[in-house]
């Protein structure tokens, strides 16, 4: 295979992506999003390996890009980047236990969790099943604190589709589409949001 045609087959996957995306997922994601800042609740964000650096940006991107004058600030927290405190938490009480326990520090009634996952939670490999530490997170999330779980997937969205409130899947069997596409999906939300924001007011 020449490079050319790699990258025109690469570039025609990601036309077939830009189709086949649920526009209505999209826009619930963001209405809820919307809501955690009316609230002045937080969204926590998760994600394993690549994902991991996707939660991160979107925190990142959510807590400062979404900044309006004269505005109450959007509270976003990544649980990827304590290090010693993540594998504190997996040298006591395994991987699948890292997030859970994170949220149970930090989460409050009415705050969100957006867990993302290119094959949400389906499959696995040499170390067991993919994601669980998501799917367990997920549980806790609705289940002890009564939060809004939004999932960012891929492939045929897997355990996460059915586990969240609102999952926006990614419809292509590519782990290099899907996240690259959900950071396509964090730019937009944010973006979107930031406009949102600046244009709120309260009616009297």
């Amino acid at each position: 295979m020449t490079n050319q045609v790699f990258i025109d087959r690469y570039f025609d996957e990601m036309q077939q992506v830009i189709g086949n995306l649920s526009k209505p997922d999209i826009d619930r994601a963001i209405e809820a999003l919307f809501d955690v800042w009316k609230r002045g609740a937080t969204v926590f964000l998760i994600g394993n390996g690549g994902s991991a650096s996707t939660a991160t940006h979107f925190a990142c991107d959510l807590s400062k890009v979404t900044i309006a004058p004269g505005k109450p600030r959007l509270r976003a927290v990544s649980l990827c980047d304590n290090i010693p405190l993540m594998s504190a938490w997996i040298n006591d009480s395994g991987f699948e236990h890292l997030f859970s326990e994170q949220l149970r520090n930090l989460m409050r009634p009415g705050d969100a969790l957006l867990a993302i996952s290119v094959h949400g939670g389906s499959g696995q490999d040499k170390g067991g099943p993919w994601s669980q530490n998501l799917l367990r997170a997920v549980h806790t999330a609705r289940k002890e604190f009564g939060a809004t779980v939004i999932g960012f997937s891929g492939f045929d969205g897997g355990a996460l589709k059915e586990a969240a409130d609102i999952c926006v899947v990614v419809p292509i069997p590519s782990t290099p589409q899907v996240e690259s596409f959900h950071l396509v999906l964090e730019h937009l939300i944010t973006f979107c949001l930031r406009e949102k924001i600046a244009a709120w007011s309260v009616t009297p």
